[in-house]
């Protein structure tokens, strides 16, 4: 995924948390959540159904008799029970045999994308069998992808040689933006906002305008892009955790967000998504005027037009969005 020399420029310690920011969660509604709800993580190791360590990252260790007399506790019960939002049990010696399974398996040519899979791989082995406990499993029945896999899918989004760029506006501003270059070893060069809002000049306020110059300044300064995406800051954040089924391809459609450049591995099944809503809709519309059912034999028509294509998410088994979701959507 990482070449071996990739190197980063562009960012100041403003944009750096800005990028950050993008990855706070939010309430299920895209509004901040309530600074009174549990936090905090706390940790739980136990060995031959006794409890050795209790440590919370904001409260420290704590006292292993107020909770050794109830043990053994699931993480959801030991969250609840200490107000915390994420709870981890590991059973002792748990994670050493993560790590020598994973030296055990590598090899020297292995890149940072298999390496990633097979820890993730050995993670929700143990986890399966009982020796890890989380809550809450955000990503229950996600299923974790072969390295040829993830290979294929770049190969389709962003062949080496070309790049891949976010940018976000805030009114007049850039806001934020976040490029990143393909090399023939993996993504080798990652570039910030900093050194590019001079080469934009005056900006019109409207980002359906204004991605054009963004697009030009990256693409002079480091190549062809073969993803752009642009929004307002706002409006992205908000689709990140919303929860409606096609909300993107409608942002898409309506230019909340625009892609420039797109691929066809993406711009056809937004398409597909666009029209998954409408037949959504005209169903919807159909069964107030239509209650006797006359026009089902049309929308059948139309659904199997919507619906015949195969997703994106079909390559990698999973909807990478609602991955995104899972993870930065939380109860206020």
């Amino acid at each position: 995924m990482l070449a071996p020399d990739v190197r980063f420029e562009g960012f100041d310690c403003r944009d750096w948390q800005r990028v950050l920011e993008l990855f706070r969660p939010l309430g299920p509604d895209g509004l901040p959540r309530d600074p009174d709800r549990p936090q905090g993580t706390i940790i739980a190791v136990h060995a031959h159904g006794r409890l050795r360590k209790l440590v919370h990252s904001q409260a420290g260790r704590l006292r292993l008799d107020d909770v050794a007399r109830d043990w053994p506790l699931s993480a959801e019960a030991l969250a609840r029970r200490h107000e915390s939002s994420f709870a981890i049990v590991l059973e002792s010696g748990a994670l050493e045999w993560i790590f020598e399974e994973l030296g055990a398996r590598l090899r020297r040519e292995d890149d940072t994308t298999t390496q990633l899979l097979t820890l993730l791989t050995l993670l929700r082995e143990q986890t399966e069998r009982g020796a890890i406990d989380v809550w809450p499993r955000r990503l229950s029945g996600v299923p974790i992808p072969k390295p040829a896999t993830v290979e294929r899918t770049f190969d389709s989004m962003c062949p080496p040689g070309k790049a891949m760029l976010l940018g976000l506006f805030d009114r007049d501003e850039l806001w934020t933006s976040l490029c990143v270059r393909r090399g023939a070893e993996g993504f080798d060069w990652i570039l910030g906002p900093e050194s590019l809002r001079s080469e934009l000049g005056l900006l019109s306020g409207d980002f359906r305008r204004d991605y054009r110059h963004l697009a030009r300044a990256v693409s002079s300064r480091v190549g062809p892009l073969a993803l752009g995406c642009y929004s307002d800051v706002t409006t992205f954040r908000r689709l990140e955790v919303d929860p409606t089924p096609g909300a993107w391809a409608m942002a898409v459609a309506v230019r909340d967000v625009v892609l420039y450049p797109a691929p066809p591995g993406m711009a056809v099944p937004i398409g597909i998504d666009v029209g998954r809503a409408a037949w959504r809709a005209l169903r919807a519309v159909a069964t107030r005027i239509d209650p006797g059912g006359i026009l089902d034999p049309a929308l059948s028509f139309v659904r199997e037009a919507a619906l015949g294509v195969k997703p994106l998410e079909s390559s990698l088994g999973f909807d990478p969005l609602e991955v995104l979701r899972r993870l930065l959507s939380r109860e206020r």
